[in-house]
């Protein structure tokens, strides 16, 4: 039996979108529980994956990414993404390394470098070099300042940077804008070694309090399967609906009934929020919500091991994102 303390710790998952945080989520809990796209902005909830150690347990907090909110539906991704600081142990502030080397063209010298901020202090997004992806991040570590939380910064998709002496330039031009607890380098899509996300796993354990596990050793997430369906049919919608028609898109799970021959008969509706969309994700006679409707059946049947109906029907909801009521009504409170 081991000599060390258990350890028990809730860590949430921050960043811009498009960063790699449901990756991140997916790949350390060793099977997916979050939609991720190529798409920014996939994640509209947040979810909670728990994984169990031998001597510790966690709980992982996938948000939003945070970005400049333009609807209603934004704003709540966003509010519901920063609230997330006050109720975590420890934050994972997620960076897109790549991106953040490309978009200046090069990282910053230390001569470039900004001050380490007063932890009391919001950091000013508009300072520094004027590079998007960085005063954005700063944004975002203004409230974990705020909120004087531990936090790793995690340099995500390192695997797409052939140079890694590079890295040690975005390290230089982020690790000084707040206090990081660790610096951790990964690639959360490569397997094996690679990854350095058995090393992201090591220095989390470290840093949670001590604590006993609050889930059973079974328990994955504490999202019920009919989100999970949701998510997975929102998903196919991101995949097969071109450019920006899946950010007007919401599903609603309306039935879900287990049938005594382990067949599950499941219901949803798909709401888009113009009437000109309609046609689009149906597609020339039905072909396009017979596709997305066939892939999610199957990834709903590997996950459930068990026979699926999927009934799959497309609602007109006028501006759906804009509007309190309709927002409420799909669970966006």
């Amino acid at each position: 039996m081991s000599d060390q303390p258990h350890r028990f710790g809730i860590v949430g998952i921050l960043g811009r979108p498009n960063v790699g945080k449901s990756t991140l989520l997916n790949r350390v809990l060793g099977q997916k529980i979050a939609i991720a796209t190529p798409k920014p902005q996939t994640t509209r909830d947040r979810i909670k994956g728990i994984r169990t150690f031998p001597d510790w347990q966690v709980v992982w907090v996938d948000t939003p990414g945070i970005h400049e909110a333009q609807t209603k539906l934004n704003r709540y991704m966003v509010e519901l993404a920063l609230g997330t600081v006050q109720e975590v142990d420890l934050c994972y502030v997620m960076v897109d390394a790549a991106k953040a080397l490309d978009s200046a063209g090069r990282a910053q010298t230390d001569a470039d470098m900004a001050p380490v901020p007063d932890p009391d202090a919001p950091v000013d997004p508009a300072a520094g070099s004027g590079d998007r992806v960085l005063d954005e991040t700063k944004e975002i570590i203004s409230h974990v300042a705020a909120s004087r939380k531990k936090a790793f910064l995690v340099l995500n998709k390192i695997d797409k940077i052939s140079d890694k002496s590079l890295l040690f330039g975005v390290i230089n031009r982020y690790a000084p804008l707040y206090d990081f607890t660790e610096v951790v380098p990964i690639a959360a899509k490569s397997s094996g070694n690679q990854s350095n996300i058995d090393s992201l796993l090591a220095a989390t354990r470290k840093h949670l309090p001590e604590g006993e596990p609050l889930f059973g050793a079974d328990e994955l997430t504490d999202r019920p399967m009919r989100f999970i369906a949701k998510e997975i049919i929102r998903e196919q919608l991101f995949l097969h609906l071109a450019q920006e028609l899946p950010y007007s898109v919401a599903v609603d799970v309306i039935s879900w009934e287990e049938k005594g021959d382990g067949l599950v008969v499941l219901h949803a509706n798909v709401h888009v929020a113009r009437k000109s969309h309609k046609p689009i994700v149906v597609g020339k006679g039905g072909s396009q919500i017979k596709a997305i409707g066939e892939k999610s059946r199957v990834i709903l049947e590997r996950l459930l091991e068990r026979k699926v109906y999927l009934d799959l029907r497309v609602k007109v909801d006028e501006d759906w994102t804009d509007r309190d009521d309709k927002l409420k009504a799909l669970g966006y409170t």
